[in-house]
């Protein structure tokens, strides 16, 4: 048999060898790199949950962005930076309902074909099917404990995918290809301005948030182990240049984080962009934009971060926000010595472009990505419209930020319901400890006006049931004392500013830099607790009490939750996966439904009126506001919520919301 190098480094690629002639000095070119993030499965512009269109998402617009990019500039190479699976009811229907089989791609893979994407990574949420599914649409043989491995791989997206700090348990080699060197032939000209061709080696490295082995523990522990980002680039970078590359592009999902460095940590590319050799960093996972001069938020107000060149220690970085809704582009000017291709700085450009025009229309989207996945589509309308209950009520979180629990509260009553019957069966040393259940409002406007939960009264389907509960998280149970709780609520309670009572100017209510998903929320009418939004993070949680008494430091209670926070996610004190008691087998999605099913009927009364905490009571000088969709005062009312007014239908901001207040001394 011969023997192949391939054979021996099947992970490691090896830069093919460039055929042009040499390159004279003084040739020019222009290099634009365009970056996608956190698609989250959505193909096309359409909600599934409100089983409506939707203009403001989907590739099948972004691809109008990457078409004019590339009319404009002569030479693009398009990467995405994860996240892309798993997301939508549509990446739900193709992996876990009517999974796609070898030789077949799930719908969001299909349009990125189709719009020739030159690489990509790998981001946390698509481990979240397995790695025996990731395997398979990737069309990547992994060599993992558990997993099968093929005998050929399946068919995979046309383009490479590298991961370089996941390693499997079993071979210590990287879960994917590392890296990947791209002879990228463009349109230059030479010196005299002629045109010319010439080969430019353009290096992609990726990398993933660490934080997977403790989100997806059930489905990676004992199979693959990470390692810190600014080790693996150390690591690999040097080779990269070794083996002829240009220009090196970091692919890392993640984002930017000054706290002291850890392998572990989420979002490690501060540090990564201090490694040196990387040319430009493609960020994600935080679900922002970069750069943008008006982002208030804390990882883009970091020293040596540029918020309107958009660099991270002098190094281009771009995040293109999610679900498509914009294109990220850092262009080069890169000029040629006769060695080799030098980056002229002070000519690159970072920016993104929205698919939301100026006159806040959408650009049009592409029909050819649309006509890729009608079958698809339909499957998963028809699919999402399942019944599975009724409700009377009903369910938003346009007030969730202040205190109304109709989408929440059956979620928390599900979670509770199935952690008193687990310990029936299975822990009876548990049996007098009492049962908590957390949950939070997973679509609060953070990505705007539309991005609430809203499941009307009447008829509740799969699709409502998947309004309420966004994630495909698994239910985990966790056992804190009454000093875990009330820290655990102290951190939740950071999705508020700090209010200042005799500020006569308007202070704004929430902290748009803490998501609405890390508020947990306890809905019991045997819990009972004050936030005191006047007192510093910390030490706002005021009298806890249990069944009306006062919670103890050493008091025992059984909290149900998901994998996600039970292993640290959020950064939650305590919370490190080993106080997790119960790692349930169901999601918390199917543990919903199944409540739901068999309740048949919700009430408000029963199922979304309880509400544990209230905001201390204070009088304060000015007003105190949020922002919420216009025109839904009558669901504060009808969640009991006398104090919240409508201050104005327009709250200035240009994204289509009102200006409410709410009265903290009521």
């Amino acid at each position: 048999m011969t023997l192949r190098l391939s054979h021996l480094f099947p992970l490691i690629p090896l830069a093919a060898p460039a055929l042009a002639a040499p390159v004279p000095a003084g040739t020019h070119a222009t290099l634009a790199i365009l970056e996608t993030t956190d698609l989250h499965a959505n193909v096309v512009g359409y909600d599934y949950f409100k089983l409506a269109a939707d203009p403001s998402l989907g590739l099948d617009r972004t691809a109008v962005l990457i078409a004019q990019a590339r009319r404009e500039f002569p030479n693009t190479l398009l990467f995405d930076n994860g996240d892309t699976l798993q997301g939508t009811a549509l990446g739900d229907y193709q992996a876990v309902v009517a999974p796609v089989k070898c030789g077949e791609l799930p719908a969001i893979y299909k349009a990125m074909k189709r719009l020739g994407y030159d690489g990509a990574s790998v981001g946390n949420h698509d481990f979240n099917y397995g790695l025996g599914f990731l395997g398979q649409v990737t069309g990547t043989r992994f060599d993992v404990p558990g997993v099968e491995r093929r005998a050929k791989p399946c068919a995979g997206p046309g383009f490479p995918i590298v991961l370089a700090n996941v390693y499997s348990t079993k071979t210590h080699a990287p879960l994917f290809a590392p890296y990947r060197i791209i002879d990228k032939r463009v349109r230059a000209e030479d010196a005299a301005g002629r045109p010319v061709e010439a080969v430019i080696k353009v290096g992609i490295i990726g990398f993933t948030t660490p934080t997977i082995m403790s989100w997806d523990k059930r489905s990676l522990e004992g199979r693959v182990y990470t390692e810190g980002l600014v080790e693996t680039a150390r690591r690999y970078i040097p080779e990269m240049r070794r083996k002829g590359a240009d220009l090196i592009v970091a692919i890392s999902h993640g984002g930017l984080d000054a706290s002291p460095y850890a392998p572990t940590m989420e979002n490690g590319n501060y540090h990564l962009a201090q490694v040196p050799g990387i040319d430009a960093l493609l960020l994600g996972h935080a679900h922002l934009l970069f750069p943008n001069p008006k982002s208030t938020a804390a990882q883009f107000n970091l020293p040596h971060v540029d918020k309107v060149r958009g660099t991270v220690f002098g190094v281009p970085a771009v995040m293109a926000n999610l679900w498509g809704r914009n294109l990220g582009v850092i262009r080069f000017d890169l000029r040629h010595d006769g060695r080799g291709w030098k980056i002229a700085g002070d000519r690159t450009v970072v920016e993104t472009r929205a698919t939301q025009q100026a006159d806040k229309s959408y650009v049009a989207f592409d029909p050819a990505v649309i006509d890729l996945v009608p079958a698809e589509h339909e499957a998963t309308i028809r699919y999402v419209q399942t019944p599975v209950g009724a409700t009377g009520f009903r369910m938003s979180t346009y007030f969730a930020d202040v205190g109304d629990p109709s989408a929440i509260q059956v979620v928390n009553a599900a979670q509770a319901d199935y952690v008193r019957d687990y310990v029936k069966a299975n822990l009876p040393q548990y049996k007098d400890v009492p049962v908590l259940s957390v949950s939070a409002a997973f679509k609060a406007g953070a990505a705007g006006p539309g991005d609430y939960t809203d499941v009307a009264p009447g008829s509740l389907a799969l699709n409502n049931a998947a309004d309420l509960y966004l994630y495909p998280n698994a239910l985990t149970a966790v056992k804190v004392d009454g000093a875990g709780l009330t820290a655990w609520l102290e951190k939740a309670a950071n999705r508020f500013n700090t209010i200042d009572p005799a500020r006569t100017e308007p202070q704004e209510l929430v902290n748009t830099g803490f998501p609405s998903y890390n508020f947990d929320t306890v809905t019991s009418p045997d819990l009972r607790y004050d936030i005191d939004v006047t007192r510093p993070p910390g030490a706002r949680i005021r009298n806890l009490e249990w069944q009306g008494k006062p919670v103890a430091s050493d008091q025992v209670f059984l909290v149900a939750t998901n994998n996600y926070r039970a292993s640290g996610g959020g950064n939650f004190p305590g919370l490190d996966g080993t106080r997790t008691v119960i790692a349930a087998p169901d999601t918390n999605r199917d543990v919903l439904i199944a409540y739901i099913r068999a309740r048949k009927h919700l009430t408000r009364t029963a199922d979304g009126a309880t509400r544990s905490w209230r905001f201390a009571p204070v009088a304060t000088a000015g007003s105190v506001v949020f922002h919420a969709p216009p025109g839904k005062l009558e669901l504060a009312r009808a969640a009991g919520l006398g104090n919240v007014s409508e201050l104005r239908p327009d709250d200035g901001q240009g994204k289509g919301c009102a200006l409410y207040a709410v009265d903290l001394a009521r």
